[in-house]
């Protein structure tokens, strides 16, 4: 499993970045980026030019979202922003200054960390783990195997070892959860199924999101709030998403779903492969996803010394590579993109492991 945080240490950092974030809504046309030693910096101005905070650093991931907002393409904006700043700041302002949308700035620590619409739904960390430990709390023997909170997302891996089934020798499968959320519009909430193999230390997801709906929060309005509070009604006793994340929870822990997925993977496992056809499968996974070759060439070699050249030691190996990624972010991405390509090529929901069981991905605004 990919090495994390502590769920202690993810715990406490919750709570402090919710004591130090703030959410700002402002005119597009009052901002102003300028340069500040070797970096830059956003204003936030008032009617008379005077700022209304003190300026704000800039996340690497709300240049991008400027980029976006103002149809600045993606490289050319990275080429200006590392080789040319002053021009890029030229660009940025002079399309701030025709703009006439309203955009929410959410800070952390005196740094803007995203750049969104003014009716972004705002479901933060504390409130997603707020939701769901409850829920944890009344299943017995969970195990959390592995935390992150990276700059765009939070992730939580854990088990159910009460829920586990021997598959072969030295295999075990244990039933596991990934819980992942964004609060800079990276992302969705998702509450995934996944397996986990204790003998090898890897997890699988085992379903990619299949329960997806557009969910965009009130409108905000620059000319009657400025600093706005967090939100507290999302997740709150009764609410439509609460129960489905809890429906999810318990259908990704149910045993019979588990005896079912046991199954598949005892059929998969019996299902070999023409060994002369798996560089050409795996190949195809680069195409739209943009698996890198590099990627690539790390699940055919998980996949050779494995040894198991069927389906399931197939998505195995996407698993096992995933691991070796150095980006805890990009290790999760890669491993989502590289099954779910893979669950295309070969033609079947079922080819690597794709049961049916629920899945919660509740989009919260623009990505």
């Amino acid at each position: 499993m990919k090495a994390g945080t502590t769920m202690e240490e993810l715990a406490a950092e919750i709570m402090r970045q919710k004591e130090c974030k703030t959410d700002y809504i402002v005119h597009a046309h009052r901002l102003f980026m300028e340069p500040c030693g070797e970096s830059l910096v956003l204003h936030v101005l008032d009617n008379s030019g005077i700022d209304r905070i003190e300026p704000l650093d800039i996340g690497d991931y709300a240049h991008r979202q400027i980029g976006a907002y103002l149809n600045i393409p993606a490289k050319y904006y990275s080429r200006m922003l590392d080789e040319y700043p002053k021009l890029l700041t030229e660009n940025v302002n002079g399309w701030f200054s025709r703009a006439d949308a309203q955009r929410m700035l959410r800070v952390l620590d005196g740094r803007m960390r995203a750049f969104v619409s003014n009716r972004y739904l705002r479901i933060d960390h504390h409130e997603v783990s707020c939701a769901v430990f409850p829920i944890l709390g009344e299943i017995p023997d969970v195990q959390f195997l592995s935390c992150q909170m990276t700059e765009s997302r939070m992730y939580i891996k854990l088990a159910h070892p009460g829920l586990q089934q021997s598959v072969g020798p030295d295999l075990t499968i244990q039933s596991a959860l990934l819980i992942s959320n964004s609060e800079i519009g990276a992302g969705s909430v998702n509450i995934q199924p996944m397996i986990y193999c204790p003998e090898k230390d890897l997890g699988m997801i085992v379903q990619t999101a299949t329960a997806r709906r557009n969910h965009s929060g009130p409108v905000y309005s620059a000319d009657t709030m400025f600093q706005i509070r967090p939100e507290q009604y999302t997740l709150t006793e009764g609410s439509p998403f609460l129960m489905k994340i809890r429906q999810t929870i318990y259908e990704a822990f149910d045993e019979n779903r588990f005896l079912q997925l046991m199954e598949q993977i005892r059929n998969a496992r019996a299902a070999p492969m023409n060994a002369d056809d798996i560089p050409g499968v795996v190949r195809a996974v680069c195409g739209e996803f943009h698996v890198t070759e590099t990627e690539q060439d790390g699940v055919l070699l998980s996949l050779t010394q494995s040894g198991e050249m069927n389906r399931y030691g197939l998505a195995n190996a996407v698993s096992q590579y995933g691991q070796q990624v150095e980006s805890y972010d990009r290790a999760v991405q890669a491993r989502a993109l590289l099954q779910k390509e893979l669950e295309r090529v070969l033609g079947s929901a079922d080819a690597l492991l794709f049961p049916t069981t629920a899945t919660t991905a509740w989009p919260i605004g623009e990505k």
